[in-house]
């Protein structure tokens, strides 16, 4: 599905702002509403899939909604069925989302799950690179026709609904559990501990100042990228999220949360600055492998997070709240982003992302601080 997904999603910005005559404003409320909707859709599916024990079929019912939306991106003649059929891909998204990653944690022992997140990391990202590669190659085979590839996209959406149908089982549940465990009420989410509610406030931060990928793209272009040539931005970024998803996973099972945090702000923080200051295409693409540094070192690791805060009966609805939290503010920083980039420039709206990171390593650093004095 990220094949999919990142086919179209790497072309999007610019068929939006060249091909439909759309602002860079209108494209950033696209990406945060859209992403918004994601996180919305999730709170209901963890919630759901801990109430009826199950993840499977409300990961099947997304993923087939995403397949859904596909052929809508490729039909659309103005922004506004873009934003119809970008609304139902990410309702998809968010319909699959907790109960995938809830899932990974049924499945896995505490002890790698770090480890596991990192792979479940590693091959998503694997597949956001393969998609950009795909359009290229697609551009450069049918003269920069955005609308033919995104046909193409329908494809591997399909081949993911025919995989969850044939590969993804189910955490085994025996018939004692299965009659000892009562239904998940609201009231029960009262139970999510002040840890949890930590690793929100660490996540909201953390997503003010990593606003949508979409600006990298223009960026990338507005520094002199061609067009056909616009899905190398996800490409370079996905390949270093993806080589590094494991190994900072893997870390994550051996050291302090903190420090993988910290050296992942330092990370965004640079990218911001390279991405703001440096200049011509070169500068944009040492901020934009920064980026996706950023991303291995902390996405799998606040994942991880979310599954060890909160009681396993309530784990669904952990990573549907988490996951909330961040696409409102996901709304907020790309509206602030597309505001910045038309008021002011594209350099304001990287400087902007640079000084929330900032606020984002104070907040870490507090939180870290009052997690060992509560220890002792």
């Amino acid at each position: 599905m990220d094949i999919s997904s990142e086919m179209i999603h790497a072309l999007l910005p610019l068929f939006l702002t060249v091909g439909l005559g759309a602002s860079v404003v209108v494209v950033g409320l696209i990406e945060g509403v859209a992403e918004a909707t994601a996180s919305i859709a999730k709170v209901f599916s963890g919630y759901l899939s801990d109430r009826i024990g199950r993840r499977k079929p409300l990961i099947l019912v997304g993923y087939a909604l995403g397949a859904l939306s596909k052929p809508f991106f490729a039909l659309a003649g103005a922004p506004t069925m873009v934003f119809a059929a970008r609304f139902a891909d990410r309702i998809g998204k968010g319909l699959r989302g907790a109960p995938r990653d809830a899932l990974v944690a049924d499945v896995t022992p505490e002890s790698i799950r770090g480890r596991a997140y990192g792979v479940r990391q590693a091959l998503d990202t694997a597949g956001a690179f393969i998609g950009p590669l795909v359009a290229i190659a697609l551009m450069a085979l049918f003269a920069n026709d955005i609308r033919t590839v995104f046909w193409f996209a329908v494809i591997p959406a399909g081949l993911a609904v025919l995989c969850v149908l044939i590969g993804v089982e189910d955490r085994a549940v025996g018939p004692e559990e299965k009659r000892s465990r009562p239904p998940i009420r609201l009231a029960d989410l009262r139970g999510l501990s002040g840890a949890f509610w930590g690793v929100v406030a660490i996540g909201v931060v953390f997503t003010l100042a990593r606003f949508s990928e979409a600006f990298l793209v223009l960026k990338a272009n507005d520094e002199g990228l061609p067009l056909v040539l616009a899905p190398l931005v996800l490409v370079a970024m996905n390949v270093v999220y993806s080589l590094g998803a494991y190994p900072a996973g893997a870390w994550s099972d051996e050291a302090s949360p903190k420090g993988l945090l910290l050296w992942g702000l330092v990370a965004l923080i640079f990218a911001d600055l390279a991405l703001a200051l440096a200049p011509g295409v070169v500068g944009a693409f040492v901020g934009i492998a920064l980026w996706g540094a950023h991303l291995a070192l902390t996405q799998g690791l606040l994942a991880k997070l979310v599954a060890q805060s909160a009681p396993a009966d309530l784990r669904g609805s952990a990573f549907g709240i988490f996951n909330l939290a961040i696409g409102v503010v996901m709304l907020v920083a790309s509206a602030i982003a597309g505001l910045l980039w038309e008021g002011v420039g594209p350099a304001a709206t990287f400087l902007g992302g640079a000084g929330f990171a900032v606020v984002a390593v104070v907040l870490v650093t507090l939180l870290g601080g009052q997690q060992r004095r509560a220890s002792a």
